[in-house]
């Protein structure tokens, strides 16, 4: 004869199930956001690459530690806020990269670059961009954010040899102004409300997942 299940092996059995559900659902939820966070990572450290092997040092140049490759967050593209980035070298000095050969290609396509959009440049319509670096379109992430990084700007610059440096390189003043000294935080807010913070560590310029 087979035995049923009592009244408290049946409570037990919906209480592990509601304790998985309340772990499993909400790591479900945040996927969106730790690829986000694993993407950004992965690009800081390429725009770091591209600084290295691509020194901008010029003699005849008195500008040009202002031309350095950086990796730039923006809230709006064509009038709409959406959070995207560009990975660049400003060659014209503009502040911002508004010529289709200061931005960095992809490595994994040669036919698009490094940025999510750009108002006035890499429209949501151009078939160039990288759809993945608009995180608000792909990964709905709602704000983007940094701390301890030294300017608002959020903006970050890689030297030669690795280093990272804060806020618009075009308004430095010399090679070496404006070297990050501390632990630089950039946090992603997803829009559930989670988040997840990304540290750039001074000196060395290494950047991870907290």
């Amino acid at each position: 004869m087979k035995k049923a299940f009592t009244m408290m092996e049946l409570i037990f059995v919906l209480i592990v199930i509601g304790i998985l559900a309340a772990v499993i659902l909400p790591e479900m939820k945040s996927n969106k956001l730790r690829e986000a966070a694993i993407q950004v990572v992965s690009h800081i450290r390429y725009t770091q690459h591209l600084a290295m092997v691509d020194d901008k040092f010029d003699v005849n140049d008195a500008d040009w530690y202002k031309k350095r490759w950086q990796i730039q967050f923006n809230k709006t593209i064509e009038g709409e806020d959406i959070w995207a980035y560009t990975i660049y070298s400003d060659e014209t000095l503009s502040d911002n990269a508004n010529a289709i050969n200061e931005i960095a290609r992809d490595p994994q396509n040669s036919n698009q670059y490094m940025s999510g959009g750009a108002s006035g440049f890499i429209l949501l319509g151009d078939i160039r961009r990288n759809k993945k670096m608009a995180l608000q379109e792909t990964y709905d992430i709602t704000n983007v954010s940094f701390s301890n990084c030294g300017s608002t700007a959020r903006r970050i610059t890689f030297d030669h040899i690795g280093r990272p440096l804060f806020g618009n390189p075009n308004s430095a003043n010399s090679i070496y102004e404006r070297v990050i000294t501390d632990t630089c935080n950039i946090r992603l807010t997803h829009s559930s409300g989670d988040i997840v913070n990304i540290a750039i560590e001074p000196e060395t310029g290494y950047a991870h997942i907290l």
